[in-house]
């Protein structure tokens, strides 16, 4: 069976992270199908959120080691190149949602692809470890970025340095992620925001998405003028359109992603 599986429902692409017996840790076929199928979604105009669940009991448990130490291998040297760096590109800009349901243990790698999604969601028994340092390695896919970003540098220093495991509640009180749900109600109550993020306004969704990409980097000057063009392009969408006439007709906007 595919590492990697892929349905398209409700203008959600649903990619399924499929090594469970393996905690769904990353090899290079199951890297390069999810950048694959992320770029499926980015072409697609009927896909219009992104929603990344793992299958079994965990999200990802970063790297599969023994592809690391296996002489026929693609070696450190390609994995981060090839591997986990296109993968974290592609999230931050494709230009729809991408939603991280973390059903279960987010570990190195698969911690900081969940992070790098734009609503980071997990069930109460989820968890998030930068184990990078357990085995003498830096954080990668983003990490020494999305982190400190999220949380603050002390923490994020102290997480990585540490390798702390860090359990679902504790990790939305400190920013880390958006939101937990009980584990009997996690991949409904998560579906539901994919569900909604699909029927809000794409083209508006992509241009926060491409805006706050920059905030971090951007003085105040440059950002204002970011913020001027977005909301011009924001403005010329047929949505923003409908959007205006719902507002003043009182009922609900129909948004065609338009």
């Amino acid at each position: 069976m595919s590492s990697i599986l892929f349905e398209i429902k409700n203008n959600i692409g649903f990619i399924t992270l499929n090594r469970p017996d393996k905690l769904n840790a990353f090899n290079k076929e199951m890297a390069l199908l999810l950048q694959n199928k992320l770029d499926e979604c980015a072409s697609l105009k009927e896909v219009r959120c992104v929603y990344i669940i793992g299958a079994g009991k965990g999200f990802s448990a970063g790297q599969d080691l023994a592809e690391v130490i296996d002489p026929a291998g693609p070696g450190m040297e390609k994995i981060l190149s090839e591997h986990y760096n296109p993968i974290i590109t592609r999230i931050r800009n494709i230009p729809k949602p991408v939603v991280a349901a973390v059903n279960g243990v987010a570990a190195g790698a698969g911690a900081n692809i969940a992070l790098a999604c734009d609503v980071v969601l997990a069930s109460v028994s989820a968890s998030f470890i930068q184990a990078f340092s357990k085995i003498a390695l830096i954080p990668d896919s983003g990490g020494t970025y999305t982190l400190p970003r999220l949380i603050g540098w002390q923490k994020a220093s102290a997480l990585m340095l540490l390798g702390d495991k860090i359990a679902a509640t504790d990790a939305e009180r400190m920013g880390m992620i958006y939101k937990v749900f009980e584990d009997e109600s996690f991949e409904d109550e998560s579906k539901k925001i994919a569900v909604t993020l699909a029927q809000l306004p794409t083209k508006s969704l992509s241009y926060i998405k491409h805006v706050l990409n920059y905030s971090a980097t951007n003085n105040l000057e440059e950002q204002l003028l970011l913020e001027d063009q977005f909301q011009q392009k924001a403005a010329a969408t047929k949505d923003f359109t409908e959007g205006v006439n719902a507002f003043l007709e009182k009922r609900k906007s129909n948004f065609t992603g338009e």
